[in-house]
């Protein structure tokens, strides 16, 4: 037995004729009473049925009539300021735009289109209007298939509880097919909810910026937005990625998971600590890290560390009196004599002296381990220091040389940079909305490094709120998400939703994720973290495969007709069959191939843990001007 009735709309709707049929008998029921031809009380009855089964036919005939002229499609739609704030009123609800919940039904109506071509069957979008549905048909130069929202006559704004994307949200979709759109209209609403906003942007896209600057200019106070720009440094903030921390081996795995993620196992190892080295010793001495400095000192060398690190501890140890100790003075005079060999040039002769007397001289019991890290690094072999850090110097070098260094690094003192600086916790306090351009294009390396080193701040930051709880939701969106995705973004997808943190990423293919974290694998055990799937147009079949699997499967009806006719050899003798069978299978929800036939700003999604939804997000005006606030948002 069919759980659902069958149903195929495209067609003639040929119920109309058989309406005219029965109005027709109204009429002629209507002359033969009139003429006295067949008695009243019979007529009249008669009249009435045929014109209930006109009117019910003609019903099914529009119905069949406003499917097809559904097929249409839709125009990709602007919404001005006023329209905007209307449909985004409710903070606690997520606008996603216009569409309709994808029942079974859709699927049907959307595998019967694939038998035949739907331009034989559309209809006057006219008739929409007529009927109340108020519609522009999607014209013909624009991308995508109309057809596809066309399934579904009426459509309604959509919302989800703001609850529901807690768990993170993946945007997929091609070039151009309406990712900064889906952005701009979701960073908008978070921008108007009172959010802390954080938007990586590897490519600098106009529309997103735009879109955010005029968000803030509307519901935020006049100095909210903040930017950062590696080719326009002058513009923007001072970020200081090394600010926030609560252990000084927060700073070295913050660091090593910038490098690339083909960079692990024993060269991983050795760079990490070669920054907790320098980390804990600049701690020891009451130091401030930054990026310039464990860039010094790790290509330079750890022997201003290490000597102002053994100059505190025999003060704290001997007091004053450690520089008569007379084998001190044997080992400074022996060193002044050249009888010690130099490990490099940066080596002072003091500080042979220091170190052969700590060494030496100082009991295990009474050493510091931070001093015993940094005297083997001291020691080692600076060649073989300098090739198993190999990987991580040219990354420090790209974030530390330029103007980028002194945005990156910070100089609280310098009387002539009058840029603001920022780091992570200031900008959640102060509820401001960040916009990290990465300027990917013309420098991808350096976009790629800034990003990851960006999120793993965050992720430091966002362990900080889990432990001691967060001021206020932090909205986090990723634009290109395979050009900075490391290990602490999915640590982010993992577990900051408990923090507080609400991540948005956007990508365009399973295969550029899959390249970034080496494997088709690694892609989907990351993507895995993330509830909620917008998939917009989409070209590639792994791409395509990944998200009708997210969307699961469905019951398709089949109608199989059977005739069959034969005579035999006696004159007269003939035989017919004719037969029907609806059978039905599981089939995928959303066919893989119409993903790669949407149209632009148009989507298939999975929301609120396996809701279905079929939508299209509308291009916010950005151009025309707010109209005049009736409130703000506190910052």
């Amino acid at each position: 037995m069919l759980a659902r009735a069958y149903e195929m709309p495209w067609r003639k709707a040929y119920e109309a004729y058989a309406s005219a049929m029965w109005l027709m008998a109204v009429f002629a029921t209507v002359v033969m009473a009139v003429r006295a031809q067949a008695p009243i009380g019979i007529a009249m009855p008669v009249a009435v049925a045929c014109l209930l089964m006109a009117v019910w036919r003609a019903a099914q005939a529009a119905h069949i009539m406003v499917l097809r002229a559904a097929l249409s499609g839709r125009a990709m739609q602007v919404i001005g300021p006023a329209e905007q704030e209307r449909l985004t009123r409710n903070p606690d609800q997520v606008f996603l735009g216009f569409g309709f919940n994808w029942q079974p039904l859709h699927s049907q109506r959307l595998y019967e289109l694939a038998k035949v071509d739907y331009r034989s069957y559309t209809a006057s979008p006219a008739l929409l209007n007529w009927l109340g549905y108020k519609v522009t048909p999607q014209p013909d130069s624009e991308i995508g298939l109309p057809y596809i929202h066309g399934v579904e006559p009426r459509e309604r704004p959509l919302y989800r509880p703001l609850q529901n994307f807690e768990g993170g949200t993946i945007l997929v979709g091609t070039t151009q097919a309406g990712k900064g759109v889906a952005l701009s209209n979701l960073v908008t609403q978070a921008v108007r909810r009172g959010d802390v906003v954080i938007v990586i942007d590897p490519k600098n896209s106009r529309r997103l910026k735009r879109a955010a600057v005029r968000a803030c200019e509307r519901y935020r106070e006049a100095d909210t937005f903040l930017e950062f720009h590696p080719a326009f440094p002058e513009t923007g903030v001072r970020l200081d990625f090394a600010f926030n921390w609560q252990k000084p081996t927060e700073l070295a795995s913050r660091i090593q998971s910038i490098l690339p993620p083909d960079t692990a196992g024993a060269f991983g190892a050795f760079s990490w600590d070669a920054v907790n080295v320098v980390v804990q010793g600049l701690v020891d001495l009451e130091e401030r890290p930054s990026l310039a400095k464990l860039t010094r000192y790790i290509e330079g060398g750890i022997e201003p560390v290490l000597e102002q690190s053994l100059r505190r501890f025999y003060d704290a140890e001997f007091r004053d009196g450690w520089r008569e100790h007379p084998e001190m003075k044997r080992l400074l005079h022996e060193v002044h004599r050249g009888n010690l060999k130099r490990p490099s040039e940066a080596a002072s002769a003091d500080l042979m002296a220091f170190v052969a007397f700590y060494e030496h001289h100082v009991p295990q019991g009474q050493r510091s381990k931070v001093i015993d890290s940094q005297v083997r690094v001291f020691r080692h072999n600076r060649e073989h220091y300098q090739k198993i850090t190999a990987n991580l110097l040219p990354i420090l070098s790209m974030l530390t040389s330029g103007d980028l260094g002194r945005s990156l690094s910070p100089d609280p003192f310098d009387p002539t940079d009058r840029r603001a600086i920022m780091n992570f916790e200031k900008i959640e306090r102060a509820g401001h909305v960040l916009y990290m351009c990465l300027d990917s294009l013309p420098d991808p390396s350096v976009a790629s490094a800034i990003g990851a080193l960006a999120l793993a701040d965050l992720a430091a930051r966002a362990g900080m709120r889990y432990n001691l709880g967060g001021y206020r939701r932090i909205s986090l969106f990723v634009d290109e998400v395979s050009n900075v995705i490391n290990q602490p973004l999915i640590e982010i997808l993992n577990k900051g939703a408990e923090g507080g943190i609400y991540t948005t990423c956007a990508m365009q293919t399973l295969a550029d994720l899959a390249k970034r974290l080496g494997s088709e694998d690694a892609a989907r055990m990351a993507l895995g973290n993330l509830n909620n799937l917008i998939a917009l147009r989409s070209k590639d079949r792994p791409t395509q495969d990944f998200v009708v699997e997210t969307f699961g499967k469905t019951a398709i009806h089949s109608l199989r007709v059977g005739l069959s006719h034969g005579a035999d050899a006696h004159l007269g003798d003939f035989s017919a069959s004719h037969s029907t069978q609806i059978t039905e299978s599981f089939e995928e929800m959303v066919p893989a191939d119409v993903l790669g036939k949407l149209p632009n700003l148009q989507y298939f999604a999975s929301v609120s843990g396996g809701r279905i939804i079929k939508g299209r997000f509308p291009i916010l005006d950005t151009e025309t001007p707010f109209p005049k606030p009736h409130h703000r948002v506190a910052a």
